[in-house]
């Protein structure tokens, strides 16, 4: 499974791509999105209530692969570390891989005990415009650039032991949840339609 955290405020086609290529490129049987009740990263100002961007989520991810839910809130975990450290012990036979994307990766190092996370699950990072250099060149990146796997090898990560990851590049998607709240096209119900750039 892989496993794809984030506010999802609001979930876009972005996010549903990546996952549908997570699914096709890593070999996964579903991608489950992890909707945050409050990222610790990010204010609460902008953030619209948990219910209504799960719902968006829903009518955003479709049929198919992806699995929406609010493990978190479940779980009452805060921190990407621990809602993937109890998903491990609860489900030991099950083989997870963390999908983030690059601009994820260039500030992995402000997360809370973000080396032990990657020591406990494969993690895969799809291209984003503008923070491929920047995601690389992190403290993340370069505290694990060993463990860096190729990209023609990604399909091996569900499987393989972590500390593992890889990046994967590809057409980059410039659609983001800030580009659309900014355009006023996300009154934290659905999105209005309303061109976004």
């Amino acid at each position: 499974m892989g496993l794809l955290g984030g506010s999802y405020n609001p979930a876009h086609a972005a996010h549903r791509r990546i996952s549908l290529r997570a699914v096709r490129l890593l070999r996964l049987d579903e991608v489950w999105w992890l909707v945050s009740p409050q990222n610790p990263l990010k204010g609460s100002s902008e953030m619209a209530p948990l219910a209504a961007r799960l719902a968006q989520a829903r009518r955003c991810a479709g049929h198919g692969p992806i699995r929406v839910t609010a493990i978190e809130e479940a779980l009452g975990t805060r921190f990407s570390h621990d809602t993937v450290r109890i998903l491990c012990q609860r489900l030991p036979k099950a083989r997870f891989v963390w999908i983030m994307g690059a601009d994820n990766l260039a500030q992995l190092h402000a997360w809370h005990r973000w080396p032990e996370l990657l020591r406990i699950v494969p993690v895969a990072i799809f291209a984003r415009p503008t923070y491929s250099r920047k995601a690389l060149t992190s403290p993340a990146g370069k505290r694990f650039a060993r463990f860096r796997k190729p990209a023609r090898k990604a399909a091996s990560l569900a499987g393989a032991p972590a500390p593992a990851w890889a990046f994967v590049g590809g057409a980059l998607n410039p659609l983001s949840a800030t580009a659309i709240r900014q355009a006023g096209a996300w009154g934290g119900g659905e999105i209005k339609k309303r061109s976004v750039t």
